[in-house]
């Protein structure tokens, strides 16, 4: 359930017959489908509509329709309760908050919030306004700068619903709220109504303000700007009366949605998603397949997290090791991640049990048989991928598909290994994989297309969203991602400190620093990769910058954030905080301090490095592009940023290019090789393309629709 411009034309009829129809003395909203009450907009649809019209007026009379509409339901006289029988988030919520009374079913798996955050927006249907005077300033500012989703008891507790019910008897308990007298006035439009914690002018609620403004920065370094706008909204709004604070809400939303953050971020991170999830680069013509009974080679934290999502997805899992210990370890496992959701009361004893018995933990290559597919998830080594390859296959039926999990082993030479290669495929999972969403398939030469609708087929049904790539030594995802590694060596090998170096990429957008991304990934890792991908390459190796310094740590014992010791001292204490390990200052001394101090020229330079972490990765994208890597923009984008957490304020590096103009990246590119080296040399391709005056996505949709 979605609200679509449709949805929208109707709600104002019923609000009107509602007011009118002396017959109706109250009036209940739930849903139709149990599965969830309404999931929000359809931003596809909403945007387009609001952004039609091209004038700022005509976005802002599009804008306002559902404010309107929801202030007249809230203004009508008589008294209306939503029962929320499923999830209700994003303009679902806010439709239920211009309700005056809000039933809830009790059931852990419903799920209500404002994420539109995660989109680049901020709520547009009043949610900015009901939900501060609700709950006060600081509690409704946290859930919707993190996009936080409330369980039903948790969002009673938080003030903004107001009864939870046996599941099934939402409309019922609605009901005998409005046969009871309900009140038909919203508490802001009560003359007596006090914000709670207090507004803007009020001694305790100004500090609200005051620490908000330095925490939005501090968790976005500017580059939200549907952040900066909430605050405006929130702040402007809570002085002036609901009708005044609806409009001032819709001109920040609609100066928000006009930004090119909000409009990639759409795209991306929603529409494109949406498509990728519905199986748009699937096959045509392969008959659907539902895989029932999955293998899992190696049980350690990669190949446990892969069964553990297989029984989510009601699929038989075999989990083999080479021991019957490792092998229990990785099944115990999967119980520990189970046991987190009975705790919640998103799972029953029955539920638990009977899903934890779907995962049989082995040695025996025997059970293999019967399985739809086998992932492979064992160590990063040839001789024991094709070990588990050819005993694995001795086992399946003919159709069955094999997966490697590998990182950085091209499959092709993977499947070496395999009698039949056309059913050999990559199935990349990230790690955690409970958490991580993203699942890379990657074709080998001969792997069929068979093999990769079924794969798909797969990914799907585990609730992952799948990105296809050719066949290339670190593939799309890896290969792309070391060279935010590289980089940051590459700065600190050239004397910058290593604390700018990690903040510098914190402000780009990335998750963390190189330089703690890389003792996340594990040192001795990168180091072991290196020393394979040497021997393979031979004298067309080129070394990375700062690969000496790594080894010499690795050689010393220091692994990373797994062993506690790497550019990073970790403590043995939870909760302490790490520290730069002060042996680093030997091995890489800051030579680079001059003229990094708060002055104009300082943050030119620290934006300089922002541009080069960026446009590093950018460029090795582009040449994977021009490879034959990857070829659809949606895939790059959000490959880019569910897999490695390349800046979701671009919408993918395919977006930064293009919003960047080609002309104008290719020529901060030449810049940055010309001073840098040759790794900024962007490929034949993006300066063709920019002597056309092309776009990556304009490209792409030209050929869809010759298609």
């Amino acid at each position: 359930n979605t609200l679509t411009s449709g949805v929208m034309k109707e709600i104002p009829e019923w609000v009107e017959r509602v007011k009118t129809d002396d017959a109706i003395k109250g009036a209940v909203l739930t849903s139709g489908k149990a599965s969830g009450f309404c999931a929000g907009a359809d931003l596809g649809d909403m945007a387009g509509g609001m952004l039609a019209g091209g004038s700022l007026q005509e976005a802002y009379d599009a804008g306002w329709k559902l404010n309107g509409a929801l202030r007249a339901l809230e203004t009508c006289g008589k008294p209306v309760a939503a029962a929320i029988n499923g999830l209700a988030l994003g303009g679902g919520l806010e439709l239920t908050l211009a309700c005056h009374y809000r039933v809830v079913g009790d059931d852990n798996r419903i799920q209500l919030g404002l994420p539109e955050i995660k989109v680049g927006l901020f709520p547009g249907g009043g949610g900015t306004q009901r939900l501060t005077r609700l709950i006060g300033v600081q509690a409704a500012m946290m859930a919707m700068t993190e996009g936080k989703s409330f369980r039903p008891n948790d969002a009673k507790g938080a003030g903004f619903v107001h009864e939870v019910v046996a599941k099934g008897s939402e409309v019922e308990a609605a009901k005998a709220w409005i046969k009871g007298g309900g009140k038909a006035v919203q508490p802001w439009d009560d003359k007596s109504f006090k914000l709670p914690g207090g507004g803007p002018y009020h001694p305790a609620g100004i500090q609200n303000f005051l620490v908000g403004n330095a925490m939005i920065r501090k968790q976005t370094y500017g580059n939200y700007p549907a952040a900066t706008n909430l605050m405006k909204a929130v702040y402007e709004g809570t002085q002036v009366p609901m009708d005044a604070a609806l409009r001032i809400e819709t001109r920040y939303f609609i100066k928000t949605l006009m930004t090119p953050q909000a409009q990639a971020m759409i795209r991306s991170l929603f529409l494109s998603k949406q498509e990728l999830d519905k199986g748009a680069v699937r096959p045509a013509g392969v008959p659907k397949s539902d895989p029932k009974k999955v293998t899992v080679l190696g049980a350690g934290m990669m190949g446990a997290g892969i069964a553990y999502v297989q029984v989510m997805a009601g699929i038989e899992t075999v989990l083999i090791d080479q021991t019957q210990e490792a092998a229990d370890k990785g099944k115990a496992h999967v119980a520990d991640l189970l046991k987190k959701r009975l705790s919640r009361g998103q799972m029953t004893q029955e539920k638990f049990d009977a899903t934890l018995a779907m995962v049989t933990a082995t040695t025996d290559y025997a059970h293999v048989k019967g399985s739809d597919l086998v992932v492979e998830a064992v160590f990063e080594s040839r001789e024991i991928k094709a070990d588990v390859t050819r005993r694995a296959e001795a086992q399946l039926a003919p159709g069955a598909i094999f997966g490697s999990n590998t990182s950085t082993l091209p499959i092709t030479g993977l499947a070496e290994a395999s009698e039949r290669p056309e059913d050999f495929i990559g199935i990349h999972f990230f790690s955690p994989v409970d958490k991580m969403m993203l699942v890379e398939i990657i074709m080998g030469e001969k792997t069929s297309q068979e093999a990769l609708a079924k794969s798909l087929d797969y990914v799907l049904k585990i609730k992952k969203t799948p990105i296809v790539v050719n066949d290339s030594r670190g593939f799309y995802t890896s290969r792309c991602f070391s060279t935010f590694l590289t980089e940051g060596m590459a700065m600190l090998k050239e004397g910058y400190a290593p604390a700018l170096i990690d903040n510098v990429g914190r402000m780009t957008g990335m998750p963390r620093g190189p330089l703690e991304m890389h003792d996340d990934v594990a040192l001795d890792l990168s180091y072991k990769i290196g020393k394979q991908t040497r021997a393979d390459l031979g004298d067309k190796y080129v070394p990375n910058p700062g690969e000496d310094i790594v080894a010499t740590m690795v050689e010393s014992g220091r692994f990373g954030r797994k062993n506690g010791m790497g550019f990073y001292d970790y403590p043995a204490e939870k909760g302490s905080p790490k520290t730069l390990w002060k042996g680093l200052a030997e091995l890489a001394p800051t030579t680079k301090t001059e003229g990094f101090d708060e002055s104009p020229e300082a943050l030119g330079r620290v934006a300089e490095l922002k541009t080069r972490l960026l446009y590093r990765q950018a460029v090795e994208v582009a040449r994977c592009w021009e490879e034959g890597v990857i070829d659809d923009p949606r895939e790059a984008d959000l490959g880019a940023i569910l897999g490695w957490g390349f800046a979701p304020w671009t919408g993918g590096p395919i977006t930064l290019i293009d919003q960047t103009g080609l002309k104008a990246f290719v020529a901060k590119a030449d810049e940055l090789a010309a001073e840098h080296g040759d790794r900024f040399k962007v490929p034949q391709l993006l300066r063709d393309m920019a002597a056309k005056g092309e776009t990556f996505y304009g490209n792409f949709e030209g050929r869809q629709k010759a298609a």
